[in-house]
């Protein structure tokens, strides 16, 4: 099969197409042909070597890549038969294989999907990984209508999704995306107010577009010195949750846990392991796709040829893309 593999670490250009054995289901596996597959911020710190979470290093060689979605071609020892044909999501777990024609993962960890009318491929795909870290945020968050909730890095996976729950909950949505391009597609999401946080000033904006109204509820996977400026914004009582540093920088906490306590703030960090000990992960996942099934909430994606891997690692990198990224073998 045609696939990208990664014989060291370093730049995207470790990323190289070429052919690697087909993997073959074992018992209680089932083989997948992968239409789509999903790429995450984390996938560029694996492949430059300098973080892979909260899991060990991955040996090399490897093939990258830990959700895919299509239809199973092969199925193990145990496996009913009615899984060939199948279309199907699946999250690879910590193991790797997704950017590939094929990967193999354990039944058990497979999600079927509908034949007709329901998510494409590459929504699916984005939905299960993307898409469940959505769902243990929103658990967090606990947003009502009378909510002004500000959600940073609004024109990403996770953002995009968390401004289409705002809106859903009739809550006021105040999103900050970098760029006009990116604060034209958080108001497509159905943000009330959105606000291009490169610009100078931009906090002003905000209280200005607020006249008046307070932020109760900042979502930020950004942190830095937006994470901060967003979180000086948040009302007394109000509350934080985290999930992500996609500025490079730590959490944004620029007060001390006297301040926090004076203010009133509950904060949060959604993700890691603190979501696993929180949440039951298929669970999560069965609630991202019911989401996106029933049509509640849309994931945007921007999809890239499998053989262009390493283009997709260098617009994540350089924060060119908007939604989920996606390779297409």
């Amino acid at each position: 099969m045609r696939a990208i593999q990664q014989r060291e670490f370093g730049g995207p250009e470790v990323l190289r197409y070429t052919e690697v054995p087909d993997p073959q289901a074992g018992p209680g596996q089932v083989r997948i042909w992968v239409r789509a597959a999903g790429v995450h911020l984390v996938d560029t710190t694996i492949r430059a070597g300098t973080g892979a979470g909260p899991f060990a290093p991955p040996e090399l060689p490897m093939v990258p890549g830990r959700e895919v979605a299509g239809v199973v071609d092969q199925i193990g020892e145990g496996v009913p038969g009615g899984w060939l044909g199948q279309r199907v999501v699946a999250h690879l777990g910590p193991a790797s294989g997704g950017y590939a024609e094929l990967a193999v993962r354990d039944v058990a960890a497979v999600h079927k999907l509908p034949e007709v009318e329901g998510p494409s491929d590459a929504e699916a795909v984005a939905m299960i990984g993307t898409g469940r870290t959505t769902m243990g945020i929103l658990h967090a968050a606990g947003i009502s209508k009378d909510d002004v909730m500000l959600v940073t890095a609004a024109a990403g996976g996770i953002g995009g999704l968390l401004v289409q729950a705002g809106r859903n909950a009739g809550a006021t949505v105040v999103a900050l995306a970098g760029g006009p391009d990116k604060v034209a597609v958080a108001r497509e999401l159905g943000a009330d107010i959105a606000v291009d946080y490169w610009q100078a000033g931009w906090p002003d904006q905000v209280r200005e577009a607020l006249a008046g109204r307070e932020v109760s509820l900042v979502l930020d996977g950004v942190a830095g010195e937006p994470g901060a400026a967003a979180l000086r914004l948040l009302d007394t009582g109000g509350r934080l949750v985290m999930f992500g540093w996609s500025s490079g920088a730590g959490a944004p906490i620029p007060v001390t846990v006297d301040d926090i306590v004076a203010r009133g703030l509950t904060v949060t960090w959604a993700i890691g392991p603190g979501m696993l000990r929180r949440h039951n992960l298929r669970e999560l996942e069965e609630e991202a796709l019911t989401a996106v099934t029933t049509g509640r909430l849309r994931p945007r994606v921007q999809c890239f040829p499998l053989a262009d891997a390493a283009d997709a690692h260098r617009a994540l990198e350089t924060r060119a893309t908007s939604g989920k990224v996606v390779l297409e073998p």
